[in-house]
């Protein structure tokens, strides 16, 4: 594979924006047609119909999945006709559009991965489409060829000292402070992340005093309550690049992401001058405290409950997967405060004050215990049972004053979390491919660089191609979230993709280092396990897709 100055004649089409944007139309109307065809099927009176949800469920995430692919194109000719305007589509980016036109352009012909073992099909629709012909039918057979993976994977090559392969997109300060904590990762992270990992350690709090400082914690909190006012296309920057360094790093930043969305949203103006200065600076960090052992998901169903004693509440019931609780100072407590009630409608929000515990003692508050979860993988702020026995939470914390409120003050909060996710996924993915990329240079068989074969090539090439399309969709999400439009289902596409895209860029760099990847001493071993959690915490993606296809109709 020619790099260091030889090339090859560009595989890159003719006319390509042209191509692609013809492409479109064709896919935009089968999008039209299957949202038609599965409207018949689970919602034929006009309103979802759940039991003919659940029967059948392989249609309507093939729904979801088909409009993520549709949505995920548009994002992507939308980002080159940018780049083009701007002068920067040069042969990678290029490069970059038509493979991953190519790809999924033959994946909706043939067949979309919802995972690695099913593939949602258009037959599963009751439908059939022609994409054969014009310039769909050209991009499919000409797009993702061996000589176009081989051509970006040798631009790559001699382009490998930067972090995110292509242009971005993003405006100047943005990427701005993607080069700040490109470097921040790199120097203060990347080192030790795996040390973390393999002793089960908590993350320093020298590291979380450093994110305090650069404003982390703080970064889309308002500034009249002393945070930075932030776009939430800067958060997305900040976790993909905290991410890429270590996932759990890059996820000190959700508890307060979802602390502070829940207070602004639904706190009362005394509670926002309360909490918010103290969460933007670093000086409390919170905890979020919804799930159970029986509910997972099903959030509607929770028995954790709260009871009026005077002034105060009192909380009994048992969590778990409760993320950070050990050292934090506050807990969002999701809890039944209205009697007689078996769904949402009971549920309220507490922001509930506790002792900061240590890794040796978690809890210390009286009515307070639990104890830690041994994960395979996203370990540094580790995971714990939570369990409540008349522990007792002030009056003035039931967030907004008012009971009944807290699985809609938790729904405002999930456009912003599966945005923050779906960045640290793409942050999760861009370390694999570094790490993978690297190895790939070093390692020599058969008397040359592993980069040489054509196989390890394409997947180095696949990754970067839907790591570009992941970050895309999702920046367009945080657009759409700025810009104060719903975008619950454009969060939920970037995190159900995202998350998808992570897993198979961390299987395939581990598969490129061989048996080395399965030693824990190679940090690809970590970065799988920390893939794998990314499809299942903030909406599982099997939820995911039905939240989407609910969207959709």
């Amino acid at each position: 594979m020619p790099h260091d100055g030889q090339s090859l004649p560009t595989p890159v089409l003719g006319d390509l924006l042209s191509l692609t944007r013809e492409a479109l139309a064709p896919i935009e109307a089968l999008l039209a047609e299957a949202t038609d065809a599965v409207r018949s099927r689970i919602a034929p009176a006009g309103k979802v119909d759940p039991v003919l949800l659940d029967a059948d469920q392989y249609a309507a995430h093939g729904l979801a999945w088909l409009a993520t692919y549709v949505e995920s194109l548009r994002q992507m000719q939308g980002w080159a006709e940018r780049l083009q305007d701007e002068g920067k589509f040069g042969e990678m980016e290029q490069l970059i559009h038509q493979i991953g036109f190519g790809e999924y352009l033959n994946q909706i012909a043939g067949g979309i991965p919802m995972n690695q073992g099913e593939i949602t099909r258009l037959a599963d629709l009751g439908l059939t489409a022609d994409l054969d012909s014009g310039a769909a039918g050209r991009l499919r057979r000409e797009g993702n060829t061996d000589a176009a993976r081989m051509a970006l994977v040798a631009l790559m090559r001699s382009n490998h000292g930067r972090a995110t392969f292509g242009a971005t997109g993003l405006d100047e300060e943005l990427e701005m402070i993607r080069d700040q904590f490109r470097r921040y990762s790199d120097e203060q992270i990347a080192p030790h992340a795996h040390e973390w990992h393999l002793k089960d350690e908590l993350i320093p709090m020298e590291v979380i005093d450093q994110l305090a400082e650069m404003g982390v914690f703080g970064l889309t909190i308002p500034e009249e309550f002393g945070g930075l006012g932030m776009p939430k296309s800067a958060m997305v920057v900040v976790s993909e690049e905290l991410s890429r360094g270590y996932i759990g790093v890059g996820s000190l930043g959700t508890r307060t992401e979802i602390a502070a969305e829940l207070i602004i949203c639904g706190g009362t103006q005394a509670q926002k001058e309360a909490w918010l200065p103290k969460l933007s600076s670093g000086e409390i960090l919170p905890t979020a405290v919804f799930t159970e052992p029986n509910t997972g998901s099903d959030l509607g169903s929770l028995r954790t409950r709260a009871v009026k004693d005077g002034d105060d509440w009192v909380v009994n019931g048992n969590k778990t997967w409760i993320t950070h609780a050990a050292r934090t100072h506050v807990m969002t407590v999701l809890a039944r405060t209205i009697p007689d009630t078996k769904d949402y409608r009971g549920l309220s929000m507490f922001l509930a004050e506790k002792t900061p515990g240590t890794d040796e003692t978690p809890f210390v508050d009286p009515g307070l215990s639990g104890g830690e979860i041994e994960v395979l993988g996203y370990r540094g702020m580790k995971e714990y049972t939570v369990n409540f026995d008349d522990f007792r939470v002030k009056g003035e914390n039931l967030l907004g004053g008012e009971e009944g409120q807290g699985f809609k003050q938790l729904m405002q909060t999930f456009e912003s979390a599966r945005i923050q996710t779906a960045a640290r996924a793409i942050g999760v993915a861009q370390n694999a491919l570094e790490v993978g990329m690297q190895y790939a240079e070093d390692r020599k068989q058969f008397g040359k660089s592993l980069i040489e074969f054509p196989r390890v090539a394409a997947k180095l090439a696949m990754m970067a191609v839907e790591i570009m399309i992941a970050r895309q969709l999702t920046y367009f999400s945080a657009r759409e979230k700025d810009a104060e439009r719903r975008c619950d289902l454009e969060a939920g596409m970037a995190k159900l993709l995202g998350a998808r895209v992570a897993w198979a860029c961390a299987d395939n760099s581990l598969q490129i280092h061989g048996g080395n990847g399965f030693a824990l001493e190679y940090q690809i071993s970590r970065i799988l396990c920390d893939a794998r959690i990314l499809n299942i915490f903030e909406g599982a993606g099997e939820i995911q897709a039905q939240v989407i296809t609910r969207r959709l109709l």
